[in-house]
């Protein structure tokens, strides 16, 4: 299990963050060189060198979102430049895909940190500039919460690219679109100009979500362990019951794959700092504040429990916590992790996704009471946090395009690299990787700084 770190500071940090910063920047400006606009979304490296992989275009936003992050962090103008022309030039197309479950991911990555650096005062207030990004964050929301699909229980669900029957775990880190979205005033029109609430949509899809892809360890099923999750649920869609568990990614529906168990500890943390700032009349309709948080904090501190106790000393997982050839590899939680090994890669990916969820739900805790349990969750998310910003998930090659070394796609498939002299996927990168090791370390550097508290909302005001 995690060996926590409870000396360590977010300002210890800085030195690392500094050198990510420094490392990033000649990698976007290579990234964009061979991935120029209109060619396929780079997904993952090969021998170093960013590629394409068809299956949705989910990872455009990180690219071009990545830029926008290095402006922030770094006031490089010519990454704000670059962020800013591709996301006008490319991102149209993602703000009304009605295909997919990922406007999160692609829109709030891209229009949203542009509005958002608008909101904290790091861009001139152009108005017709910040409209254009209003206008993207409305649609791409209502868009995304038009992909519905009620379940018996009375409560529904925004379906994944498979289709109406499934609920993936993913998504609730990209219903940041349906907040925002909300935050804006934003509604979605339906039938007989029926006004449908993004945010009723968001809280009952995270009810969803944290009732059938989350266990508490109830005795559900043979398999139930507090914290556990699976990637996808199966619904019968001519009468909304669950039918059983499922994964796409994962070793198995039995089995936790652990970069779904990351979304759901970042997901579940930065939608009750959202929730923070709604008045109490917001939330009456759907339970009242109480229920809502309680249901939130319930799946957060789960997922987060479940990763601390099922993850090695160091703080990076293996790709599921199930995959065979764990059983090779003897003690493995009790040392650090092994990206080398023969038999089962890690994915650095979902500890950079995880650590971020440790940190916020650390200090929401703090902030509503319990300083124990959030001290406890920060100082873990830093611990994460320290290994990812050094070598070996560092990557301090400039010839090699990514950022964080050690991320895995998709181990069902095969489609990650196996290098020569190897036995198992390691030494490359993933984009949604190294966009969230850039989060991260934005983030953390704030925090260190005493600048402005990073979400993905700005610095919104408590609606009354």
């Amino acid at each position: 299990m995690l060996h926590i770190n409870d000396d360590l500071t977010a300002v210890d940090l800085l030195p690392q963050i500094d050198q990510l910063w420094q490392l990033s920047a000649s990698k976007i400006d290579s990234i964009d060189a061979s991935c120029p606009p209109g060619s396929a979304a780079p997904v993952f490296t090969v021998d170093g060198r960013y590629t394409a992989r068809g299956w949705t275009e989910w990872t455009q936003g990180f690219q071009y979102g990545s830029a926008v992050l290095q402006f922030d962090a770094t006031d490089d103008e010519h990454f704000l430049t670059m962020g800013r022309d591709r996301t006008v030039g490319v991102m149209a197309s993602h703000v009304s895909h009605i295909g997919v479950h990922d406007h999160g991911f692609n829109n709030v990555s891209t229009y949203g940190n542009l509005w958002r650096l608008m909101g904290e005062g790091r861009l001139a207030d152009d108005p017709r500039e910040h409209d254009f990004y209003e206008l993207a964050l409305k649609i791409t929301g209502a868009v995304q919460a038009s992909r519905w699909r009620a379940t018996a229980a009375g409560h529904g669900y925004i379906y994944s690219f498979n289709g109406p029957q499934s609920l993936f775990v993913d998504t609730i880190r990209s219903c940041r679109a349906l907040a925002v979205s909300h935050l804006l005033g934003h509604v979605l029109m339906g039938e007989q100009d029926e006004r449908i609430s993004l945010l009723g949509r968001l809280i009952e899809h995270a009810r969803s979500t944290a009732t059938w892809n989350i266990y508490y360890g109830e005795g559900r099923d043979s398999y139930d362990i507090r914290g556990r999750t699976v990637h996808e649920a199966l619904f019968n869609v001519n009468d909304g019951n669950f039918r059983a568990p499922s994964t796409q990614q994962g070793y198995s529906p039995f089995t936790t794959w652990t970069r779904g168990l990351a979304w759901a500890m970042l997901g579940y943390p930065e939608q009750l700092e959202f929730l923070d700032i709604l008045d109490d009349a917001e939330l009456e309709p759907y339970g009242g504040r109480d229920e809502v948080t309680a249901l939130f904090v319930r799946a957060a501190r789960a997922t987060c429990d479940f990763y601390l106790e099922h993850t090695p000393v160091d703080g990076v997982p293996y790709w599921d916590t199930g995959a065979p050839g764990l059983v090779h590899l003897g003690d493995y939680l009790d040392r650090p992790a092994d990206p080398y090994n023969a038999h089962e890669p890690v994915d650095s990916s979902a500890a950079a996704i995880g650590a971020q969820g440790l940190l916020r739900l650390g200090r929401y805790l703090s902030e509503h009471g319990d300083a124990e349990a959030g001290r406890r969750y920060w100082q873990a998310g830093l611990t994460v946090s320290d290994t990812l910003f050094a070598e070996p998930y560092l990557s301090t090659d400039p010839a090699h395009q990514g950022l964080l070394l050690h991320s895995v796609y998709h181990r069902p498939n095969g489609w990650d690299q196996v290098h020569d002299g190897q036995s198992v996927p390691n030494g490359e990168s993933s984009m949604w990787g190294d966009y969230h090791a850039r989060e991260l370390a934005l983030y953390l550097g704030r925090v260190a700084k005493d600048g402005q508290y990073y979400t993905f909302f700005g610095p919104a005001e408590v609606r009354a």
